[in-house]
């Protein structure tokens, strides 16, 4: 595990300069420096290096749900990063948009990539669910992207695999996912998804793990 340790800002402005999609403004080409608009407050945790299973060379697991990835973290005798906690060993304390800076780059991370068109009804059904998801699986096996690394030594912090993390708020859901994953969508560090609740699986979502900087980590 790698330990995140710093101050950590609660509210940040983030400026594009010059976005790829200007219609959308989804994916933003480069970021003026990051500015703390809120309170810093000392945030100290260890997480993954790699998402789940944590092993270099290992695609990550899919298709799991919030409930199941806090479960599997349990069972290693750690617990599911807090969205804030997942947001600093992203960011750093600079408030970096992404894990290598203020660009986006496609080359470094495994973003932006083209996307297979997914089979609803074959994902969905049970029968037929497996082979499906692994039809549309364009992760790369964790640490192949060698440049795509945050501050704090974590790998594959955006793109690759959507990842399962506690909503601190709550609401809708005790869940939110982090990062984004192989396709063209926003992929940053601050951003969290919250429409989906705690039994939602899907092909492109798998997670890491957190833990407390004095509990025992395997």
């Amino acid at each position: 595990m790698a330990l995140a340790d710093g101050e950590y800002c609660t509210n940040v402005d983030q400026r594009c300069l010059r976005w790829l999609d200007p219609e959308t403004q989804m994916r933003c080409a480069e970021f003026a420096p990051s500015r703390c608009t809120g309170r810093r407050r000392p945030l100290s945790v260890c997480i993954d290096r790699f998402e789940y299973p944590n092993q270099p060379g290992v695609r990550p697991q899919v298709m799991v749900s919030w409930h199941e990835a806090r479960r599997a973290c349990e069972a290693q005798h750690k617990r599911l990063c807090t969205q804030s906690e997942w947001t600093f060993a992203c960011e750093g304390p600079d408030m970096n948009p992404y894990p290598t800076g203020l660009r986006r780059d496609p080359d470094v991370c495994r973003i932006d990539h083209q996307t297979i068109r997914p089979n609803r009804p074959r994902l969905s059904n049970p029968m037929t669910t497996a082979d499906e998801s692994a039809r549309l699986y364009e992760a790369v096996p964790s640490g192949t992207m060698n440049r795509c690394v945050s501050w704090s030594g974590v790998h594959d912090m955006t793109g690759n695999a959507d990842e399962w993390t506690i909503n601190e708020s709550g609401r809708p859901f005790q869940s939110a996912l982090k990062g984004g994953w192989w396709g063209h969508i926003r992929a940053r560090c601050r951003p969290s998804t919250i429409s989906h609740n705690e039994g939602f699986v899907y092909y492109q979502i798998g997670f890491r793990c957190c833990a407390d900087p004095t509990a025992p980590a395997p």
